[in-house]
């Protein structure tokens, strides 16, 4: 581990010095790209300095014990000391652990409204609405491609793509069945019901790796709606594709021209076959391996959000926050960070 992480630190210094060289900074490419690999590999550099302080303090603590004046203070110093480094430690071997290289892909994200009718749809777009606080939030960006929308406000499906650093490592963990128990606006009873949500995030796919072929394309054009059914505009830009050997149908209105529409539907589809090639490929190998934080199948279960009781509960992990209208108001963080420490520790622990 330690040659490692010295390597890390060199390569990190070595950059550091780069950035600084007026043939860097005047090309403009390059110094970019130092300055994300510098970002990538400051945490690590940083907790590496932290941990050889440590080190340092423990030697030097060590040294007291033979002096009867010292020696029991110095004991008590090392026990903390030595906690320390073993946490330091831990925290450095999870640093150290490959990245799932999809990580820092954009992101097509589905939100579909699943049992519970009208009341459904409605917290289908509060969950629209929490991604879109929580995208703005955390510097991601955000666009709707399509939206299929109720007379109450509610949304039957929606079609997202986000963009921005490390987008599909902090969205991924939303994949799966969202639940909602609250008295819905259309209950004069006041009885609580429960509502599902199914959300699909997927890592858009690079060009070269999903070969469509044109004529396995059936692609239809129509008008553009709003909100309400209001037309976007009176040209038939929308475009509805159809990848005639699966049947996977996509449609896309988000842009005023048929021709970005249709390149933006094209990449959702091929988000869509590499992410049924992932999970045929992760289903051949779910005997040897169940993640902490679950499969990522979106038919499970991940979270609770219990309007009555006012708090959240993230299923995989344990985890319940408090204030619903908090987490709705996007800040899932908590969640988000507590899944990905959950997903490290579980991939270090399958490493040995």
């Amino acid at each position: 581990m330690d040659k490692k992480l010295t390597e890390i630190t060199e390569r990190y210094q070595e950059l550091s010095e780069s950035i600084a060289q007026p043939e860097v900074i005047s090309d403009y490419p390059r110094y970019q790209q130092c300055l994300k690999e510098m970002a990538s590999l400051q945490p690590t550099v940083e907790k590496y300095r932290e941990y050889l302080t440590v080190g340092k303090q423990i030697r030097d603590t060590e040294s007291l014990l033979s002096d009867p004046d010292f020696a029991e203070e110095a004991r008590r110093e090392l026990t903390g000391l030595r906690e320390t480094e073993q946490r330091l430690t831990e925290e450095l071997r999870l640093l150290l652990l490959p990245k799932d290289p999809l990580d820092s892909r954009n992101v097509i994200m589905e939100i579909r409204a699943g049992a519970g009718g009208e009341e459904a749809a409605l917290f289908a777009g509060d969950l629209l609405r929490m991604y879109m606080k929580y995208a703005d939030k955390a510097g991601l960006s955000l666009s709707v491609l399509s939206l299929s929308d109720t007379d109450l406000g509610g949304v039957n499906e929606a079609l997202l793509m986000v963009s921005g650093e490390d987008a599909f490592a902090r969205m991924k963990y939303e994949s799966g069945v969202h639940y909602v128990k609250r008295v819905p606006v259309t209950e004069s009873s006041g009885r609580i019901h429960t509502s599902t949500v199914t959300v699909a995030v997927l890592p858009e796919a690079e060009d070269v790796e999903v070969e469509i072929d044109p004529a396995d394309l059936k692609i239809d054009v129509y008008h553009a709606s709003g909100h309400g059914g209001q037309g976007v505009n009176t040209t038939d830009s929308a475009v509805r594709m159809t990848h005639l050997p699966t049947g996977l149908v996509v449609t896309c209105q988000d842009e005023r021209s048929q021709l970005e529409n249709k390149a933006k539907a094209l990449k959702v589809l091929r988000s869509r076959l590499l992410d049924q090639e992932r999970t045929r490929q992760q289903a051949a190998h779910a005997e040897n391996r169940r993640s902490q934080i679950g499969t990522g199948d979106r038919s499970e279960r991940i979270r609770t959000y219990y309007f009555n009781h006012d708090y959240v509960v993230d299923h995989r992990i344990g985890m319940t926050v408090n204030r619903t209208a908090t987490v709705m108001n996007g800040e899932i963080g908590a969640f988000v960070e507590a899944l990905r420490l959950a997903d490290r520790t579980s991939r270090l622990k399958d490493r040995g």
